[in-house]
């Protein structure tokens, strides 16, 4: 083997150094200067020139046809081969789309190379193709990818086309599924990614004119009282069955359509005449409240000076019940009885995430369109029922309908009340996906920029204003989306314009407090505002009912002591099968007597954000105090949970959270319902 490869390296050796290797073999050859031309029988150009190489004529013996000059002419490139261009796949049909991104999701998920966060937003590219092509197939996507997942067991039902599965359509669509859109709605909604970073707002352009320094001296107390009922998520359900199933396994109990997985033929607890712990609000027990109310408040015969409703009329049924007739009903319901007994004087509302169809959705204007306007027949209905009570003026009224039921109202006593649907930013389960579209912007509604405008407006003319709004904007931050980082408006215009703000939507009896710069320092010396989380009238989940009640300085509209009822839930079933009596409503405790014993307070000195930091801080060193705190939460119901030392460390910290971002950010997670 050794031999033979030497001889090999020996000839090729030999042949390169033109040696004669053997007997008739010539070690090179010389060829001729010009250009054989017999080997063709026809040429494009002369072959027999030195400029140019020889073009030949060739033809295809198997076609019998002749290749064009063209193809081999070295002044002219083709740019594409347009006469034999390759295939494209044949167009498929609709359903044939929807198979393939199935299927391809299905591979997404099941690929081991990729870790969770890209193949969530992997598979939404993947829908957002689909949908863009052929939008009817999006909440049938959205269907398998549920049963796949094993997300539901009832999928069907939330996710076709007439529930969710449109919702989930338009987002997927509209929003920029590969990028932050889609990994904040996999980070929040599915906890696959982690989250991404808040978008600081750009604070030099947003505000007409800075913040007064020094601020304007604050408005003297007159001394004078004035009465304010605070109702909040009355959720009032039509089809309250009495007897049915009040402990059952899934949705919303007391109702003929469920039962307990346990005993399906047979109920365990049978359904109260004035409600239920997992059940919402009964005819009766509505007009229980409603009666109870201006009894209690002494305001037989006066009425209240003004009201608020913070939201929440209708029940919480699946998306598949809902109808815009039903959500219809309930406005012209509650608000007629708010109307009959807590009047004559304005109620003034706000639209809570279940206040719509589909529920919790709200969409920007800015989108346009059929899109962009698919939700105005609510704010063009209930607009109509508030000017229809006596609620508001015309220009108020004008103005809601066409900018998602928010207005601004200035009352003779000088207060401005500015009410908007806070649904824009609802975040965690019950969400409005729409919320997720051009997720980066501060204020795709434009909301935040006309409360802002509309605060300008209130320093300039030295009035004093009340933010009402359904879902809370902080506590422990699991409601709000966490953009924009801090709530402008807020810092720039408290103490001196925004006098107190109202939310409802946790059904529970919160608080929060606003500081100065993004709460970068809390002390008595920086809390700035405080917002009132208002206590549900429905007993959901597991809640006591009730009701509020403020007495209000006539002049600094600031909160001089808050009143809350309840009644015991766990009380009504004693109530069943007698008309003598039914639920008794009774005073719960007074803010002022219940938080404010240790604090150096005067009697007529507002409960305003100083007062309820130190409130905050004496639960700090008096750990019976925040569980008194911790048992008004649950309006003092039977069902609450225990609360630990973690829990009440975690309980101050989300009440020194005006914002989403900052509980997010700084508070231990988990403890924040009873």
């Amino acid at each position: 083997m050794m031999l033979a490869s030497f001889r090999l390296a020996f000839l090729c050796f030999a042949t390169i150094a033109n040696v004669v290797v053997g007997e008739d073999i010539l070690s090179a050859y010389t060829a001729p200067g010009t250009f054989p031309t017999s080997v063709y029988k026809l040429y494009w150009n002369d072959p027999t020139g030195t400029s140019a190489q020889p073009q030949p004529v060739i033809s295809d013996p198997a076609t019998h046809s002749v290749f064009p000059e063209i193809l081999t002419d070295p002044a002219n490139f083709p740019k594409n081969d347009t006469v034999d261009p390759h295939p494209l796949p044949t167009p498929l049909q609709p359903t044939q789309l929807l198979q393939q991104a199935i299927g391809q999701i299905k591979s997404v998920a099941s690929n081991p190379i990729l870790d969770t966060c890209a193949k969530c937003q992997s598979s939404f590219t993947i829908a957002k193709m689909l949908v863009l092509a052929a939008p009817e197939q999006g909440p049938l996507l959205a269907e398998a990818i549920c049963v796949y997942l094993n997300f539901s067991s009832t999928c069907y039902n939330e996710y076709n086309e007439l529930a969710l599965g449109s919702v989930f359509t338009q987002v997927v669509a509209l929003g920029d599924m590969g990028g932050y859109d889609g990994q904040l709605i996999c980070a929040r909604l599915l906890n696959l990614c982690p989250v991404p970073a808040t978008v600081p707002l750009n604070m030099t352009v947003w505000f007409a004119k800075p913040k007064p320094n020094p601020l304007p001296p604050p408005k003297k107390p007159s001394g004078e009282r004035l009465k304010v009922l605070h109702v909040s998520d009355i959720h009032i359900d039509p089809r309250y069955a009495t007897g049915y199933e009040a402990n059952c396994t899934t949705s919303l109990c007391c109702r003929e359509n469920v039962w307990n997985a346990a005993s399906p033929d047979h109920v365990v607890l049978p359904a109260p005449r004035y409600g239920s712990y997992l059940c919402d609000t009964p005819m009766s027990l509505m007009l229980a409240a409603m009666q109870a109310i201006p009894v209690l408040t002494e305001t037989e015969g006066t009425g209240f000076n003004f009201s608020l409703f913070t939201g929440d009329l209708t029940a919480h049924d699946p998306d598949n019940q809902y109808s815009r007739a039903f959500v219809d009903q309930a406005q012209v319901v509650v608000y007629d009885l708010l109307k009959k007994y807590v009047g004559p004087a304005p109620v003034y509302a706000t639209l809570g995430n279940h206040d719509t169809y589909t529920q919790f959705q709200m969409i920007p204007y800015y989108l346009g369109g059929p899109l962009g306007k698919q939700f105005n027949w609510l704010y063009e209905h209930v607009s109509s029922l508030w000017y229809h009570n006596g609620w508001l003026p015309t220009d108020s009224v004008e103005y809601a309908e066409t900018h998602y039921a928010a207005y601004s109202v200035k009352r003779p006593d000088g207060l401005r009340i500015i009410s908007l649907d806070t649904d824009m930013c609802t975040s965690s389960l019950l969400l409005n996906y729409f919320s997720y579209v051009n997720a980066t912007a501060p204020d795709p509604f434009g909301i935040l920029s006309w409360i802002t405008d509309e605060l300008q407006d209130a320093e300039d003319a030295g009035e004093r204003v009340w933010i009402i709004g359904h879902v809370i904007s902080g506590w422990d931050g699991t409601q709000s989306q966490l953009n924009p980082t801090n709530l402008c408006s807020v810092d720039r215009y408290s103490p001196h314009v925004i006098a107190n703000i109202f939310y409802g939507h946790n059904h529970e009896d919160q608080f929060t407090v606003f500081y100065a710069n993004n709460a970068t320092v809390m002390n008595q010396e920086t809390a700035l505002a405080v917002s009132w989380i208002s206590p549900s009238l429905t007993p959901l989940t597991n809640l006591n009912s009730g009701f509020r009640m403020y007495e209000v300085d006539s002049a600094t509209f600031e909160v001089l002591d808050a009143y809350t009822w309840i009644s015991r839930v766990d009380e009504f079933p004693s109530l069943d099968n007698q008309t003598e009596i039914g639920p008794t409503y009774f005073l719960e405790y007074s803010a002022r007597e219940a938080y404010g014993g240790n604090i150096p307070w005067g009697t007529n000195d507002p409960l305003n954000a100083t007062w309820w930091h130190l409130v905050t801080e004496q639960m700090e060193t008096n750990t019976t105090l925040g569980q008194t705190f911790r048992k008004y939460q649950s309006k003092s119901s039977v069902r609450a949970m225990p609360c630990n030392e973690t829990c009440l460390t975690a309980s101050i910290c989300y009440m020194r959270s005006g914002s989403a971002s900052l509980a997010y950010e700084n508070c231990p997670r988990g403890y924040g319902s009873t």
